[in-house]
């Protein structure tokens, strides 16, 4: 009798866990599904997790269903303090990507004992669940960065110097939130070295880090990006060695070169040089007329770069250009910190953005 009551007992605990994780695993995919239909509009992800559903749904029997009682249930009493707030979209992808894998795990492993056929399709659709999770958030930091992008007026163009890591953290102390690394001349270990330290600073700073040229340094450091001249690599190798979440940025110096980086996948563009500067020896200036044209035509951000100081920022302004690309602007100033403010300020008159205001936000 005792055996009997102690079957039956276990036969109810196992069909309870069943039905809740059941639950949990569905309620977790249509919160993923409903940011794959309306907010990505992707067909195949919202395809995907209607797919998961039904196959979960398919286990979910009246047996086991009967077996719920959330009276007694001691789980809905249990909460934490992270689950009243959530920042943004991303986290609450992470989040139920997190319950779902738990519920399916769950799933597998309680329904080899309650059915011979049951622990297969879950450990399977677990592994479809990484798949898509990885794709998805993926494809959320890549809008997220080139969000983030669009929002940045300023990008600070580094040149060689032992100075570095002193005038890019005192840039960034100013409202800096974008800085590439560009050093064609100190061999690869040094530049690796340059590149991970610029990219703990970007980070503490929570600004965007970009490395000229080099995709595998890119890859080495974890930066947010590249940036590409018009010999380097096709765009389109670029991204199949950074992933969908990678920066790529292109520079360009006429509006052929400007149409051709916007239809291989550039996300921004440089344009320039404005101005004659020693950083592009023998380059010829392409010009307000350039910036005026990429106002009018670019359907990507876009940085006018080249000479560029705030002296003639005003006439950069005027012809268009409210994001603009500095090298010795800040690099060789003998207050780095004050002349970042002093150009984002400006820059925030373009944008219709309080200057005051500009550094904390962007």
């Amino acid at each position: 009798m005792v055996e009997s009551f102690s079957n039956l007992a276990s036969d109810l605990a196992l069909r309870r866990i069943l039905d809740a994780n059941l639950d949990r695993a569905r309620e977790g995919l249509r919160v993923i599904e409903e940011w794959c239909r309306f907010g990505l509009n992707h067909l195949q992800w919202s395809e995907e997790c209607k797919a998961l559903r039904q196959e979960v749904g398919q286990w979910h029997t009246p047996k086991l269903r009967q077996a719920r009682n959330t009276p007694e249930d001691l789980g809905t009493t249990l909460t934490h303090p992270q689950e009243a707030y959530r920042s943004g979209v991303h986290q609450v992808l992470q989040a139920n990507f997190a319950r779902v894998g738990e519920a399916l795990r769950v799933l597998e492993e309680y329904g080899k004992v309650y059915h011979p056929d049951m622990g297969a399709p879950f450990k399977q659709m677990r592994y479809r669940v990484y798949t898509l999770e990885s794709n998805l958030l993926a494809n959320f930091t890549a809008q997220e960065r080139v969000q983030r992008l669009a929002n940045i007026s300023l990008y600070l163009v580094t040149s060689p110097t032992e100075e570095l890591l002193t005038i890019v953290e005192a840039a960034l102390k100013g409202g800096l939130k974008l800085v590439q690394y560009r050093d064609k001349q100190t061999d690869d270990y040094l530049r690796l070295q340059n590149a991970q330290q610029l990219c703990q600073l970007c980070r503490r700073y929570n600004a965007l880090l970009l490395i000229n040229d080099r995709v595998d340094l890119a890859l080495a450091v974890d930066a947010d990006g590249v940036h590409l001249g018009q010999t380097d690599l096709p765009i389109q190798v670029a991204r199949e060695l950074l992933g969908p979440e990678g920066i790529i940025g292109r520079s360009t110096t006429n509006p052929a070169e400007m149409q051709r980086a916007i239809a291989e996948g550039a996300d921004y563009i440089g344009v320039g040089p404005v101005y004659e500067t020693p950083t592009k020896v023998g380059k010829a200036a392409a010009g307000l007329d350039y910036v005026r044209y990429a106002a009018a035509h670019s359907s990507v951000p876009w940085f006018a770069i080249g000479g560029i100081d705030l002296d003639n920022l005003t006439a950069v302004m005027a012809a268009g250009g409210q994001r603009v690309a500095v090298v010795r602007g800040i690099m060789q100033a003998s207050q780095p910190t004050a002349a970042t403010q002093g150009f984002l300020a400006e820059l925030a008159i373009a944008r219709d953005i309080n200057p005051a205001n500009y550094p904390a936000n962007y």
